[in-house]
């Protein structure tokens, strides 16, 4: 009895241990459910502005001017963080912490300068948030995705200290591949909103 006992256990640790390999890790999964719960938060947003757009025959109300060029100019530094991102991630997977510790810094510094140019938009537009129902929609959604960016910001930051420190390896990078989904989720909201706000209307 306990020879077979033996027989099975010894079956079925490699099957445990295969198993283990195959399945995706759990930090990659919460990421990923945050990043759904997040499409669904921003697809509510969108949906209330087609929806107030679609009752007046004025959109976007007169008086009402937005910024292209610099908009233009802050959506092409995001795609461009986007690539430094995954320039990131092709260093790691190939063992070189160095390289993705240095397209992490250039990563952040776009980040930081899109926030930069976002507050200057802000603070030149000629509407704030209670000007009506086109100002709060505005303000409303570029100013979560701003948030938003400000979390990716820090997570990039928490993620190049780590870096910084040697905890990351070909092998090893779970937090660096997760950190990277949520910031190509970021630009890809805020490509969205250039399209609905700024270039459609």
């Amino acid at each position: 009895m306990a020879a077979s006992t033996d027989v099975a256990r010894t079956t079925a640790e490699p099957q445990a241990a295969g198993h283990a390999q195959r399945g995706m890790d759990t930090a990659m999964v919460g990421m990923l459910l945050f990043i759904a719960s997040e499409a669904m938060f921003f697809a509510g947003l969108f949906g209330a502005y087609f929806n107030v757009k679609a009752t007046h025959l004025v959109w976007p109300p007169e008086g009402f001017e937005l910024d292209l060029p610099l908009a233009a100019v802050m959506t092409l530094i995001l795609i461009t963080s986007s690539f430094t991102m995954q320039w990131a991630m092709v260093r790691i997977r190939r063992g070189d912490r160095t390289g993705m510790n240095r397209a992490l810094v250039v990563t952040i510094i776009l980040g930081v300068v899109f926030l930069a140019g976002q507050l200057w938009d802000y603070a030149h537009l000629g509407f704030g948030i209670s000007s009506g129902v086109y100002g709060s929609l505005f303000f409303t959604m570029t100013g979560f995705h701003f948030a938003h960016v400000v979390g990716g910001v820090i997570g990039l930051s928490l993620v190049l200290a780590r870096g910084a420190s040697g905890q990351f390896s070909a092998r090893h990078h779970t937090a660096v591949a997760a950190v990277g989904m949520y910031w190509d989720f970021v630009d890809l909201v805020w490509i969205g909103l250039f399209t609905v706000l700024y270039l459609v209307k």
